[in-house]
C-alpha cells in the first residue's frame, strides 16, 4: 500500500510515473485525466466557498460540495476531451511535445481510444446528474455557468473554432478558472452573485492563465511548426513571456488593491508570502530555456510553465488560507 501511494504522490507532483510495471487502477487515472493539475480546479473552488462563507445569509454547503466535484470531474473530462481531439487531429503524436513530457493516454497505452470516448462520456454524465440537482437547487443560472464552461472546454480543440489554434484559449481559461468557477461556485453556495465577487475572482484567473502562457511558450516551435496560433504563438515568445511576468505581478497587485478596498480582507495580504518564490520565477523567465534538464527534471521538454505553476499553487494556497481565516476573524479595511 506504502508503494501504491506513492506513485500516486509521484504522479500528482510530476505526471509521470517513473516504473509503471507495478501500476494500480488509481495511478493509471491520475495519469490519463492529468490529476496534477487539479489543484487549480480545487483552488477557484475553494476560493468561491470561502468567499461565501463570509458573506451573510444562508449557505448551502451541500450544494457547494456537489459544485466543487462537478468542477473537478469537468476538469477530469476537459482534460481528455483535449487529448481525444489532438490525437484525432494529428496534433499529438510520438514526436509532439504532449508525448514527451507525460505519458500521452492512447499513445501510451494506458488506454484504448474508444475507452478514453467511454470515459469522457460517462465523467460527463456524471456532471450532467450534478448539474440538474443543482439546477433544481439554484436555478436557470446554473446551467448557464457549466454549459459555457463546457462550450469552452469543448471547443478549446474541438472544430470548428478550436479556440486554441486561434490564440483565444487563454482568454477562454481566464474566463472559466476566474469568474464562472468561482463565480459559479459562490452562487451555488449563496443563490446570489454580487459583482464584487466577480472582481475577487480575477487574481486567481490571471495565475491559470499564465499557466496555459508558459506552457505554450514551451511549445512555441512545435506549435508554430503546425500551424497551431496559441496566444504565445501570435505574440512572439519573448512578448509572451513579457505578458507572463506582468500577469504574476499584477496577481499581487490586484490583491493588494481589493484589500485597500475592503474588497477582500487583510489576512488575503498572506499571499506576499509568495512573493521571494516570485522574484525568482521572475528571473527564470528573463533567462534563456536550458540546452538540457536538470538532473531529474520530471517534466521536459517542458520548462518555462513548471516554474509559473510553483508561484500559482504557492500564491494560490496562501489566498486560500487568507481567505479562510477571514471566514473566522474578519478583517476588512473599510
Amino acid at each position: 500500500m506504502a508503494s501504491v501511494i506513492q506513485n500516486w504522490g509521484e504522479i500528482l507532483r510530476t505526471q509521470n510515473l517513473g516504473s509503471q510495471d507495478d501500476m494500480d487502477v488509481v495511478s493509471r487515472w491520475l495519469l490519463i485525466t492529468r490529476a496534477s493539475v487539479f489543484p487549480m480546479t480545487i483552488t477557484s473552488a475553494a476560493i468561491g466557498g470561502l468567499l461565501a462563507a463570509a458573506a451573510p445569509g444562508e449557505k448551502s454547503w451541500a450544494g457547494f460540495a456537489l459544485a466543487f466535484l462537478g468542477l473537478v470531474l469537468a476538469h477530469a473530462a476537459n482534460n481528455m476531451i483535449n487529448d481525444y481531439f489532438d490525437l484525432e487531429a494529428g496534433v499529438d503524436t510520438e514526436g509532439y511535445v504532449r508525448g514527451q513530457y507525460a505519458p500521452h493516454p492512447v499513445l501510451s497505452g494506458l488506454v484504448s481510444k474508444s475507452g478514453l470516448l467511454l470515459a469522457i462520456a460517462l465523467v460527463n454524465l456524471l456532471d450532467l446528474a450534478i448539474l440538474v440537482s443543482l439546477t433544481e437547487l439554484r436555478g436557470w443560472p446554473v446551467a448557464f455557468f457549466a454549459l459555457l464552461g463546457l462550450f469552452i472546454s469543448v471547443f478549446y480543440v474541438a472544430p470548428p473554432l478550436k479556440l486554441k489554434h486561434r490564440g483565444l484559449g487563454e482568454p477562454g481559461v481566464f474566463l472559466v478558472w476566474g469568474p464562472l468557477m468561482i463565480g459559479g461556485t459562490y452562487y451555488v453556495t449563496t443563490a446570489t452573485l454580487p459583482a464584487w465577487v466577480l472582481v475577487a475572482s480575477l487574481p486567481y484567473a490571471l495565475l491559470v492563465m499564465c499557466v496555459l502562457i508558459g506552457k505554450h511558450v514551451d511549445k512555441f516551435e512545435a506549435d508554430s511548426e503546425k500551424g497551431i496560433r496559441t496566444l504565445p504563438v501570435v505574440l512572439g515568445r519573448d512578448r509572451a513571456l513579457f505578458l507572463a511576468q506582468e500577469l504574476l505581478v499584477s496577481f499581487f497587485v490586484l490583491v493588494f488593491c481589493l484589500v485597500l478596498t475592503g474588497t477582500l480582507g487583510v489576512w488575503t495580504l498572506l499571499v506576499f508570502g509568495a512573493a521571494p518564490k516570485l522574484i525568482k520565477v521572475l528571473r527564470v523567465l528573463n533567462e534563456p530555456k536550458p540546452d538540457a534538464p536538470p538532473a531529474g527534471y520530471p517534466l521536459w521538454p517542458l520548462w518555462y510553465v513548471a516554474w509559473v505553476f510553483l508561484v500559482t499553487r504557492l500564491a494560490g494556497l496562501l489566498l486560500v488560507v487568507g481567505l479562510l481565516i477571514d471566514a473566522f476573524w474578519p478583517v476588512h479595511l473599510t
